[in-house]
């Protein structure tokens, strides 16, 4: 699997991608250089903007700093591959597709629970041994009323021209559009790894290859601007949008819900343990928890002591996790590589 290929489509998008990746390559070193505590790796956008606000302060209380360093998830990866002997970050943040990844190439470790006095607080389920869920990403699928009807589910948006040109994709990069384009695939296809359906599907329907974009933020920002009017999301970027006054909903849809535990990991080899402690422990305490859960971020708390607010129980409730799709990441990072390369020949014509 080559983690390191990234997504490219569009010049503008191309733009975005560059110098996201440039600015978060910078950030690891720099710390590392100041000779701060713990580096830890965080989604960028919302996630990034959320950490830096809840957990640093509650980390420096604990007597240590904290960097907070955005970097998607496959870029994480790659730069701790290409560094593994002095990784740039002490913790990582990833679903389980990258976390396969980490533990089959010996990136991350597992993890000492005694070193975490909120552990008893989460669910047996979110005790992973090589780091605490922090929250479950459900993902579904955004849309702007205003502009299109509410879908039923992914079929409405191929086979209901309401939606033909106003709907936006990723690529296979993205956890999010793997998860859809799986389900999809069930749709579609013969089952979850028929990619050929969907790529044919896509080729059938020209339109949507022109709604192809690099990332989900990017899908945010044509969301704002009204260029788009549908995307593959999680709750937390619906949540994002309404904050900011858009009208945007959620949809699960009919066949289902994907979704993927969102976890902290020790990076193999870091030399500031106790310091990465310190803010997994954080990120999974009841006063982050009950933070984080609120506007604009709603992220589903894994602490159990924490109740769900209004706003995430219109998505999902705790016994509707047990429910949700969960994806064979084994299965998808078997053939991830291969899918990236088909479907960007696919869009590139």
């Amino acid at each position: 699997m080559n983690v390191m290929k990234d997504f490219q489509i569009t010049r503008r998008g191309f733009g975005f991608l560059a110098a996201g990746a440039a600015a978060s390559a910078m950030l690891p070193f720099a710390a590392r250089a100041a000779g701060g505590g713990a580096v830890a790796a965080t989604f960028p956008g919302s996630w990034e903007d959320a950490y830096r606000t809840v957990l640093t302060p509650m980390v420096k209380d604990a007597g240590y700093d904290l960097t907070i360093a955005p970097a998607m998830a496959q870029d994480q990866l790659a730069k701790i591959m290409a560094s593994p002997g002095n990784p740039p970050y002490d913790t990582l943040l990833m679903s389980p597709g990258q976390m396969a990844v980490a533990i089959e190439k010996d990136l991350i470790q597992k993890i000492d629970p005694s070193k975490l006095k909120n552990w008893g607080m989460l669910d047996p389920s979110f005790q992973g041994e090589y780091g605490p869920t922090v929250t479950i990403e459900v993902n579904g699928i955004a849309y702007n009323p205003d502009l299109v009807p509410k879908p039923k589910g992914y079929r409405d948006l191929f086979e209901n021209p309401a939606y033909s040109g106003k709907v936006s994709w990723t690529g296979f990069a993205s956890n999010t559009a793997v998860m859809a384009y799986t389900e999809i695939a069930k749709i579609f296809g013969s089952g979850p790894n028929d990619m050929d359906a969907v790529f044919k599907l896509f080729k059938d329907h020209p339109e949507h290859l022109k709604g192809v974009v690099d990332s989900t933020n990017h899908q945010m920002t044509l969301f704002q601007q009204g260029e788009i009017a549908v995307f593959m999301c999680s709750t937390g970027n619906v949540a994002r949008l309404k904050s900011l006054g858009l009208n945007a909903e959620f949809v699960q849809p009919e066949t289902g819900s994907p979704a993927a535990p969102v976890n902290i990991h020790l990076t193999k080899g870091t030399a500031n343990l106790d310091a990465a402690y310190a803010y997994m422990d954080a990120a999974i305490s009841k006063a982050a928890q009950d933070q984080l859960k609120e506007p604009p971020t709603e992220m589903f708390p894994t602490n159990k002591d924490v109740a769900l607010t209004p706003g995430i129980e219109a998505y999902v409730t705790r016994d509707q996790i047990k429910t949700m799709v969960y994806p064979d990441w084994v299965a998808i990072n078997k053939n991830r590589d291969g899918w990236i390369r088909q479907f960007d020949a696919l869009v590139a014509g």
